[in-house]
């Protein structure tokens, strides 16, 4: 398993609009080509703005897709501020 972790800085003030959005996307079967079958966390810090994104992936070329994908869609919420890669050897997330 191989996983994307994407962080971002936003406004404090908008993490429910943008927790609404991304799980009504989510709710509404509206994933992106390239990210089905990857699982999706958001970790946010309502009193900083900051958001991760953690994307796990069965394989490091469904890894390389997603990226692709996830890199071509306009951040959610704030703007993007890093993006790192790994492995995940040891997973207990069914």
């Amino acid at each position: 398993m191989h996983a994307r972790v994407a962080t971002f800085q936003g406004d404090p003030a908008d993490i429910d609009a943008l927790i609404s959005r991304v799980g009504g996307d989510i709710e509404a079967g509206n994933i992106p080509e390239g990210l089905e079958g990857a699982k999706m966390l958001m970790l946010v810090d309502r009193e900083t703005g900051n958001v991760r994104g953690i994307t796990l992936f069965e394989s490091e070329d469904a890894m390389r897709k997603g990226d692709a994908a996830l890199n071509a869609m306009n951040p959610p919420g704030g703007q993007r501020t890093s993006v790192e890669y790994y492995e995940v050897p040891v997973e207990t997330i069914s």
